[in-house]
């Protein structure tokens, strides 16, 4: 039941963001918070009380609540993991739902999976609604800034070159790369709209299959 619990708050963190990010700062009616919840305006009352006293809101009487710098951590870090999950699920083959997996999903990411799901954007990356993916926490972009840059094959800019760190590609086409080279670890260099491996051989990719490969980009040497 506590793991239920933390869960309803979340998503009342989450929510509360998400009118952080068209109004910053503003105060949300209670009223409008239910409705996005789709929650009686009764309960709605309760969970912002219970999230005042605990310092995520500040509850302004007859008025609604706000986001305090705790809970805009907390509700930005919900919000980003959410998105997070949409990205993944854009790029496997899922037929569900994917907003409604993503919520399932954002509980159970943990501060190392978001690290890692964190590869898979950048500071222009939006989710497959439209979004913006928000800015990670201090805390995972501390982590993010020592690991290096890592992007898309779509993105890799001709002449440009790096390690590769994830493969999302269905087992079949992964074996045949693999027994090509191209695996994880393998440098790989943008030419001529083509990706040139270190043993010379040269793959040509689909607009897809690009956008599920990415490397860690290796600096360039002066």
């Amino acid at each position: 039941m506590v793991g239920h619990f933390q869960e309803f708050e979340d998503e009342y963190l989450e929510m509360m963001y998400e009118f952080h990010e068209s109004d910053e700062g503003g105060v949300v009616r209670t009223g409008d918070l239910a409705s996005g919840l789709g929650v009686s305006p009764a309960s709605a009352t309760e969970m912002v009380q219970r999230l005042a006293a605990r310092g995520y809101l500040e509850y302004i009487p007859y008025k609604g609540a706000r986001l305090t710098e705790q809970g805009l951590v907390h509700g930005q870090k919900m919000k980003r993991r959410h998105r997070l999950a949409t990205v993944l699920l854009k790029l496997l083959p899922y037929d569900g739902n994917p907003h409604d997996t993503a919520c399932r999903l954002e509980h159970a990411i943990d501060d190392d999976m978001e690290v890692a799901l964190s590869h898979l954007v950048n500071a222009e990356t939006r989710d497959p609604s439209g979004r913006l993916i928000p800015k990670p926490t201090s805390d995972i972009a501390e982590r993010l800034s020592s690991m290096g840059q890592t992007c898309s094959l779509d993105v890799l800019a001709e002449g440009d070159s790096g390690r590769l760190t994830i493969l999302l590609v269905p087992a079949t086409e992964l074996t045949v790369m693999n027994q090509q080279g191209f695996e994880i670890g393998a440098f790989v260099r943008k030419e001529n709209s083509s990706f040139v491996l270190e043993n010379g051989i040269a793959i040509q990719l689909s607009d897809d299959v690009m956008k599920s490969i990415f490397v860690k980009i290796e600096p360039k040497t002066v």
